[in-house]
């Protein structure tokens, strides 16, 4: 499993909670055979009691040190870039709606 950058977990768990998500953080760990998994001190199983029946989106993401984003290529240019976004579409379309010269 590939490791997320810290600031862009921080970030995507902020965004959660402002949204009224519930977020948990710690590290994983087995408890007593049998008995489940824990994240920090919570109880897995105990916390997604809460939200039985529930329709759920469950992220898991590996905190790592930050590293270079990977390189992506555009679906519309087919260059290369890193980021959210490919920055010579990014440039063309500001220009084309008239915000960038």
């Amino acid at each position: 499993m590939i490791t997320v950058p810290k600031s862009g977990i921080q970030e995507l768990a902020n965004k959660a909670h402002e949204m009224g998500a519930s977020v948990i953080r710690g590290p994983l760990r087995r408890l007593d055979e049998g008995s489940g998994w824990a994240i920090g001190d919570i109880h897995v199983s105990d916390w997604l009691a809460r939200y039985e029946g529930q329709d759920l989106l469950l992220i898991v993401a590996v905190i790592g040190e930050e590293q270079e984003p990977p390189m992506k290529t555009c679906k519309t240019c087919g260059r290369e870039y890193r980021g959210s976004e490919c920055p010579y579409c990014r440039e063309i379309r500001e220009r084309l709606r008239g915000r960038r010269s």
